[in-house]
């Protein structure tokens, strides 16, 4: 990515589909976590697109980009120019993840929003010797807390 000067967060836009109507993808509940995210991780980036996908158009999106043909929770395309990047997120997978980690899924859509941000930042667990894995796992203490005795999350 280029180093365009920083913004204040308020010229950027953050751009989140969620066709399917997931109740847990609510832009209120996540723009706002984002935003200060890109603040601290990107703040020269402009833009940022979220996509919240089934596990078919993830399958296929997979399969064409990394000639995998299975799901999977997040791919990530970094973007150019003061565009971070595209990020899609399979929503029937992070429920399954969450379920098995015993959190709720709006936690895991965090952790893998993190975690597809770092990818357009250009972080690659798959080549960086556990790199991007020990940055995530710092990032994660700040930015994905635990839920509070309310039940919601603190960010």
């Amino acid at each position: 990515m280029k180093n365009p000067e920083p913004t204040d967060g308020t010229d950027r836009e953050i751009v989140l589909q969620n066709p399917n109507r997931y109740p847990e993808a609510q832009a209120r509940r996540l723009r706002p976590w984002l935003e200060r995210l890109m603040d601290e991780l990107a703040p020269p980036a402009r833009s940022l697109g979220i996509r919240f996908c089934g596990d078919r158009e993830m399958r296929r999106t997979n399969r064409q980009f990394r000639g995998l043909d299975k799901t999977t929770d997040v791919l990530s395309f970094p973007g150019e120019e003061g565009h971070l990047g595209d990020i899609l997120i399979s929503l029937p997978t992070a429920r399954r993840q969450a379920g098995s980690a015993g959190h709720p899924v709006e936690r895991e859509l965090k952790v893998l929003l993190l975690h597809g941000v770092l990818h357009c930042l250009g972080y690659d667990h798959e080549t960086d010797q556990g790199e991007m894995e020990r940055l995530e796992r710092r990032l994660r203490k700040r930015w994905i807390r635990d839920e509070d005795e309310s039940g919601g999350l603190r960010v």
